[in-house]
């Protein structure tokens, strides 16, 4: 075995907490000595910002319900604003990526300590990383700093999540552990995570997009969010992250989603350089028959998520000044970015083709 470095990040995990997620979130609040909690949510995810709220009576200040997609400033700064104006003491974010960013990039500003209370499968409560916006362009840093207090995952909080949703959101996670695999500073237990966490996925997604309500299948799928996300948080991400963060800052185009469409495409591009993250790959990837450009397809193709860049926002006349931007301060790759093969690779996604393996 090759030498390597494996660096953990701090972290205080409560799965499948006895009691739920809200007596958990009390008794976190009370040890801490922490009395004046901002809840913070989406819109669409208000009525359980509320319902936490309620059941922290005299130990919740209120509730922000503007998070937004790729983690605006503007609205980052709003929310800073009522957090000095209500006096808080603590972040408490529920729902997904979008609420998880917004409660980062608030406790980055205020030191305010941040828990976690995950309802999609996005990963991020798990990344000391935080992507913000700004004038159309989204950038990227890493501290360990960001990282939440605590994460608490309660199964309860996702059987309402659509299944569509849920697909879209685990693949998300699926491609955060998809990069790990052949990142520069990857090594054996990163991987080892990677592996289980697709492998988890692969199998809870097929089966929450045929029962909502299996709460077994979406137990699993927490978990292997759990993996995908402390594997993003702990090696460089690459090209399928640069792309996805420049649609998504540039045309604020669905993130979910736009992971989903790219992940085959990306890997597909990258396959000529990673013979062994492919041979990973296949193997967690339920259904690949050893071929792991063809498993993706399959697996996307067997869960109904979408595969066209044209069908979430994206105009075709997007795909050369993408590409560009693209190919500007690339992430580390094992492959060389070159402008000519984006542009085909964004291209195919645009359209909905499959992804091949032959850039």
């Amino acid at each position: 075995m090759d030498s390597f470095t494996y660096k953990t990040n701090p972290s205080h995990v409560i799965f499948g907490p006895a009691g739920g997620a809200s007596s958990q979130l009390l008794e976190q609040l009370t040890q801490k000595k922490l009395h004046a909690a901002l809840i913070l949510s989406t819109s669409r995810q208000v009525d359980k910002a509320a319902n936490i709220e309620q059941f922290l009576e005299t130990k919740a200040v209120g509730v922000f319900s503007k998070a937004a997609m790729h983690t605006p400033v503007d609205t980052t700064l709003e929310a800073v604003r009522a957090a000095k104006d209500l006096k808080a003491d603590s972040l408490v974010s529920i729902g997904g990526g979008s609420t998880i960013g917004l409660g980062k990039a608030v406790s980055t500003r205020t030191g305010l300590p941040h828990f976690c209370i995950p309802t999609t499968y996005s990963g991020s409560e798990m990344t000391p990383i935080l992507g913000e916006t700004v004038d159309g362009v989204k950038t990227t840093r890493r501290d360990v700093k960001i990282l939440p207090e605590s994460v608490i995952y309660d199964v309860k909080l996702t059987l309402s999540l659509p299944s569509s949703i849920s697909v879209i959101s685990g693949v998300n996670a699926i491609a955060h552990a998809v990069e790990a695999l052949y990142a520069p500073d990857t090594n054996p237990i990163i991987r080892m995570m990677a592996k289980e966490g697709i492998r988890a996925l692969s199998q809870a997604l097929p089966a929450i997009a045929e029962s909502p309500h299996n709460s077994e299948a979406r137990n699993k799928a927490l978990y292997g969010a759990w993996l995908c996300g402390v594997c993003l948080g702990s090696t460089t991400m690459s090209l399928h992250h640069k792309l996805c963060h420049t649609l998504g800052g540039s045309l604020n185009l669905p993130h979910a989603e736009t992971h989903t469409i790219l992940l085959p495409h990306t890997f597909a591009y990258n396959s000529p350089s990673v013979a062994t993250a492919g041979c990973d790959l296949a193997e967690a990837l339920e259904g690949s028959d050893g071929d792991p450009v063809t498993g993706l397809n399959n697996f996307l193709d067997r869960l109904g998520a979408p595969r066209a860049l044209k069908e979430i926002g994206m105009q075709e006349e997007d795909i050369d000044r993408v590409a560009s931007l693209a190919v500007q301060n690339p992430y580390s790759n094992p492959r060389e970015v070159e402008e000519r093969g984006i542009r085909e690779l964004l291209r195919r996604a645009w359209a909905g083709e499959q992804a091949k393996a032959d850039l």
